[in-house]
């Protein structure tokens, strides 16, 4: 009461709008102070409950990671007896896989090596076949070689046929390609082909080794038809000077053109596209054909040309069964390498198997250790003032509690 008095005493002649104003402030600042007051008590009852909610779920998560790991133990367990169970099914499964793939294969190799067989000895017997016919063919040729002279005077003369030497170039060529393309099949021959050193031979057949048979149809009849028409000795023998020139200069310019090394075959043909011409000049000018054998150009008729060709169709028909017997050794071999690739790759697995297991078993180990050392800590017991009292335990793992019987 003195105090209020004393305070009216003091604010007795003061404005009244000054005294209200100064109740307003003092209220105000009251109201600050308890607002202060509240929000402080508030704050702290807050942090309080955060704090607790906080211990609350670390408690939880501690309690919910405790039985998560013993769900994973469990998990764990069980997938060592799943991956235990299906180790013995996969080594029972690829055992029996193997030994029906070893039987297949076993099987299909069989097969093959006696297809493989048969073929090879079909192609011997037919090989052997055509070397007898060809031998019968060159005995019936040497034997009609004296009927081919005798009748060399009754075969009409060429000049008749051939009025030109580009007429007489065309007729060897012409008849040189219809022999060619009756006996070997296409893609294994070509006309006019280019060469490395830009030469270009009438024809080329092309060999498995890649390096083609020169046959060259130029051949100079003008020359053989001058000898044939001599009338005295003189122009005989001046005839026949002729023709070993032309003969020879064509030899060698087949020889130095056609004859590349390693790039042809080391022998070319030179076609002469009449047996009675050169049956002529294997009776009188055998100085030629031995001077063209010496530079490895092969003097031949049509029927020789015809011999050379089947011949020639046998060494592709050899070079495909070779080739095709090469796949079929190398797809056995890459059979091979698989099948060991395959028993590889189960090793590794059963290695993997096997380490997933050992990584099971540690795990285990470590487990056990785990659940025993909880177990010696749910033993310990702290003094207090009674020892009646129940003891603090601190609680065991939930997975050491479950063995324990609770």
């Amino acid at each position: 009461m003195d105090t209020f008095a004393l305070i009216r005493d003091r604010l007795t002649g003061v404005d009244p709008l000054l005294v209200v104003a100064i109740v307003a402030a003092a209220f105000a600042l009251v109201l600050a102070a308890v607002i202060g007051v509240a929000v402080v008590l508030m704050a702290r009852r807050r942090r309080r409950l955060l704090q607790a909610a906080e211990a609350e779920r670390i408690e939880t998560e501690q309690n919910e990671a405790r039985m998560q790991s013993e769900a994973r133990m469990a998990e764990l367990r069980r997938m060592q007896a799943e991956t235990s169970g299906l180790v013995r099914a996969m080594g029972d499964m690829l055992a029996n896989r193997q030994s029906q793939f070893e039987k297949s294969f076993s099987e299909r190799l069989d097969a093959v090596t006696h297809r493989v067989g048969q073929s090879v000895q079909h192609s011997t017997q037919q090989t052997t076949d055509n070397l007898a016919r060809l031998n019968e063919r060159l005995a019936v040729i040497d034997s009609a070689q004296q009927n081919i002279t005798a009748l060399a005077s009754q075969v009409t003369s060429l000049q008749s046929v051939l009025s030109n030497k580009q007429q007489r170039g065309a007729f060897g060529q012409g008849r040189m390609e219809m022999i060619i393309e009756d006996g070997l099949p296409k893609g294994t021959y070509e006309f006019q082909f280019t060469l490395s050193n830009s030469t270009r031979p009438d024809c080329v057949i092309h060999f498995p080794d890649q390096r083609p048979l020169i046959i060259d149809a130029k051949f100079p009849l003008e020359a053989v038809t001058a000898f044939r028409d001599s009338k005295s000795d003189d122009e005989r023998n001046l005839a026949g000077k002729l023709l070993r020139q032309h003969v020879s200069k064509h030899i060698a310019d087949i020889a130095g053109k056609y004859l590349l090394p390693g790039e042809t075959q080391d022998l070319a043909l030179m076609f002469v596209p009449s047996e009675s011409v050169y049956a002529e000049l294997h009776d009188q000018f055998d100085d030629l054909i031995q001077r063209a054998f010496r530079s490895k150009v092969v003097i031949v008729s049509p029927s020789l040309l015809m011999l050379a060709i089947q011949v020639i169709q046998q060494i592709h028909r050899d070079a495909k069964m070779r080739e095709a017997a090469d796949k079929i050794h190398a797809e056995v071999g890459n059979l091979m390498d698989d099948l060991r690739r395959l028993r590889d790759r189960v090793n590794k697995l059963d290695n993997h198997f096997g380490q997933a297991n050992e990584d099971i078993r540690q795990i285990l180990i470590s487990a056990d250790k785990m659940e025993k050392r909880g177990a010696r800590i749910r033993e310990v017991e702290f003094d207090g003032d009674d020892d009646d009292a129940s003891a603090v335990v601190i609680p065991a793992p939930i997975g050491a509690r479950r063995i324990a019987g609770e």
